[in-house]
């Protein structure tokens, strides 16, 4: 009897460690297992419908970009590869400024008056060229599925959406006379919430160095862009700083003993027998993180209401935004011209430095005139 006891404890006490080893939970070796932070935390990967429909729409939306700019036929064929704006214009192969203005980009002299603060809601959407559009959005399917298949879709648009009106808000603040939009912004809040996962569960990864190197290189490339026109650097610097608070908020400890998977509103990739107490971990940490949040959300609200325009007290903050350059405008100065039609040609002429521009065509809208005039007189 002894001995048969003996064997059926010996049975059961390998079944149970091939079990916990299957589900990645060797006992003996739990406390010392790691994993990517650049890939999934299971075999099943979850579904990243948010990301994928996030960039649906801004794909959505830089397609209606440039049919409103109809380069083709508003300039006359004067354009780059026959649909862009030429790069003088516009270094990212894109649309003209009055196109950018028409699909809701923020500018100075349209938060002057309370009107034109729906487009808070639309320049996180746009995209100032195709450069701008391939470069943002492949660093948002990089970082934006890793964090989806970890962290679950809902926690992943949060993130993603706050962001984005954070740093639409902080545009508010430094915008000058020229176009900007802040679709980075949302971005660089994917990767400020990276960083914070990162950081809060620095032992639970492995491979900390490329993980570190990857973010740094993400995040310097699309820095970098937005020291160019029409993209604003101050927007991404929010979304980083909202996405990095948001992550304590948000995140909780990856559960690397639990066998059983589980989809659903609290998702981390791991299981449905994980407690509350274990997702709302730190609530300290989590505390401070949503109320420096909240007070970062309240001041840039006030702010903007108000009108307020921090250029007035910075006078070096603009090249944070955009290096100038003989290439492009950074931005557009209140220009006079006089225009003349003679012949089917229109000449424009600055009246500040006298130079001139004969164009081959006439009917010129009065948007685009003063976009030209502006080139002409800078």
């Amino acid at each position: 009897m002894d001995s048969c006891e003996k064997q059926l404890t010996q049975i059961d006490l390998k079944g149970m460690k091939e079990f916990s080893v299957e589900n990645g939970v060797d006992e003996a070796a739990g406390e010392k297992q790691r994993i990517p932070f650049f890939g999934s935390m299971s075999k099943n990967k979850e579904t990243t419908w948010v990301i994928s429909l996030f960039i649906f729409v801004h794909l959505v939306a830089f397609f209606c970009t440039m049919i409103v700019n109809n380069c083709w036929t508003k300039s006359h064929g004067e354009c780059t590869l026959m649909f862009f704006q030429p790069l003088h214009e516009n270094p990212f192969l894109g649309p003209s400024s009055s196109s950018l203005d028409h699909m809701g980009a923020l500018r100075r002299k349209f938060l002057t008056n309370k009107s034109g603060l729906w487009r808070l809601f639309t320049s996180p959407w746009l995209h100032a060229g195709v450069f701008h559009l391939i470069i943002s959005l492949s660093s948002v399917i990089f970082i934006g599925i890793n964090l989806e298949q970890k962290v679950g879709s809902l926690r992943t648009g949060i993130i993603y959406l706050l962001s984005a009106i954070v740093g639409s808000l902080t545009v508010t603040l430094f915008v000058r006379n020229s176009p900007e939009v802040s679709s980075s912004a949302a971005l660089f809040g994917l990767i400020g919430a990276s960083v914070s996962g990162l950081i809060r569960d620095w032992k639970s990864f492995d491979e900390k160095f490329l993980a570190v190197m990857t973010l740094v290189i993400i995040f310097t490339i699309n820095f970098a862009l937005g020291m160019l026109p029409h993209i604003d650097n101050f927007s991404n610097i929010a979304g980083f700083f909202s996405g990095f608070l948001l992550g304590y908020v948000l995140f909780f400890s990856p559960q690397l003993r639990k066998p059983a998977l589980h989809k659903g509103l609290y998702d981390y990739g791991v299981t449905k027998s994980v407690a509350l107490k274990d997702k709302l971990d730190r609530p300290a940490l989590r505390s401070v993180s949503l109320f420096l949040f909240i007070l970062m959300v309240a001041g840039l609200v006030v702010a903007a209401v108000r009108d307020t325009d921090l250029n007035r007290y910075c006078s070096w903050c603009h090249y944070i935004d955009c290096i100038p350059s003989n290439k492009w405008i950074c931005n557009i100065r209140a220009s006079s011209c006089k225009t003349t039609e003679i012949r089917g040609k229109t000449t424009l002429r600055c009246l500040r430095n006298d130079k001139f521009k004969i164009l081959p065509f006439t009917g010129i809208s009065p948007a685009r005139l003063e976009e030209l005039c502006s080139l002409i007189c800078s």
